[in-house]
């Protein structure tokens, strides 16, 4: 009797507690030639929403208005935002983003591989998913780079989509930041170390010779950190190839390292040791 009493509470928690149980992280985010105004800044990364079937659109806004309490000076939202099935998402993304928390210097994103449909390669929905987010204030980045305040952020399109081209957005690095594909940052410097930011959904991509000088961080999620993970032992399932990319922060060769976080929502309605999650980082010049 305990031994079933106690199973039907551990069900009930992954599928009724934690799925919902949002946790707030505090990472500090060492970047190299910060400038002493964006000291102290902060970064929400969003990530992993799957507005859906599946995850309570009450939940995704609750997440967003505790979000914009915190007042963010940046938000970053690292894809996976819906989980397609039909046309139905859209309307539902539309609605859920009108609460989209937004930085007060910036919002930016980029999409995952969910954000393609079905085998991820329909383009018409990534399409549309970057137009309802760009309405709702969000400047999506598809192998693009923005700068913000002096803070370069590069964004790649989805490792596992057909648009996936991260080669000439990652060559730019050291070369003049841009606002936009054409238009310069009269601000920026012209030479040495500038603060940059790379966004990309699946954190495979840390290992492709696609990284050309990039030294610095990059932001990533997919993996809902295994979404249920055994206490002391690794989760049983990951979707990437290199097992060791569950969650939080690495350190990774050529001088780069990759913040993994857990996200916000679910492709099924459970979690176990693995928390909902939304960092907000505190930029800090890196010495």
């Amino acid at each position: 009797m305990a031994a079933g009493a106690t199973a039907a509470l551990t069900g009930l928690y992954t599928w009724r507690w934690e799925p919902h149980w949002l946790e707030f992280t505090h990472p500090i985010l060492p970047i190299r030639g910060l400038s002493s105004e964006l000291e102290g800044r902060t970064l929400a990364q969003i990530t992993d929403t799957h507005i859906g079937t599946e995850v309570d659109d009450s939940y995704v806004i609750d997440s967003f208005q505790r979000t914009q309490k915190q007042s963010p000076d940046f938000v970053a939202c690292t894809g996976d935002w819906i989980s397609y099935r039909d046309e139905r998402q859209f309307e539902q993304l539309r609605r859920v983003l009108s609460h989209i928390p937004r930085g007060r210097l910036g919002t930016v994103g980029i999409l995952g591989n969910h954000d393609y449909g079905r085998a991820w390669r329909m383009l018409d929905v990534a399409d549309e998913v970057s137009r309802i987010a760009g309405d709702a204030g969000v400047t999506i980045l598809r192998n693009h780079s923005v700068t913000l305040t002096g803070l370069r952020f590069i964004g790649l399109d989805d490792f596992w989509s057909p648009r996936f081209d991260p080669a000439p957005v990652l060559a730019e690095q050291g070369s003049i930041p841009t606002s936009s594909p054409n238009q310069a940052d009269a601000n920026a410097p012209m030479r040495g170390a500038f603060p940059v930011i790379a966004l990309c959904h699946n954190p495979d991509v840390a290992d492709l010779p696609v990284w050309s000088n990039y030294q610095g961080w990059i932001l990533a999620g997919h993996t809902h950190g295994g979404q249920c993970k055994p206490p002391f032992l690794p989760p049983p399932e990951l979707p990437v190839k290199n097992r060791r990319y569950t969650s939080g922060a690495f350190t990774l060769s050529g001088n780069r390292r990759m913040y993994i976080s857990r996200g916000v929502g679910h492709l099924l309605r459970v979690r176990f040791n693995a928390r909902p999650e939304i960092p907000i980082f505190r930029l800090q010049r890196e010495t």
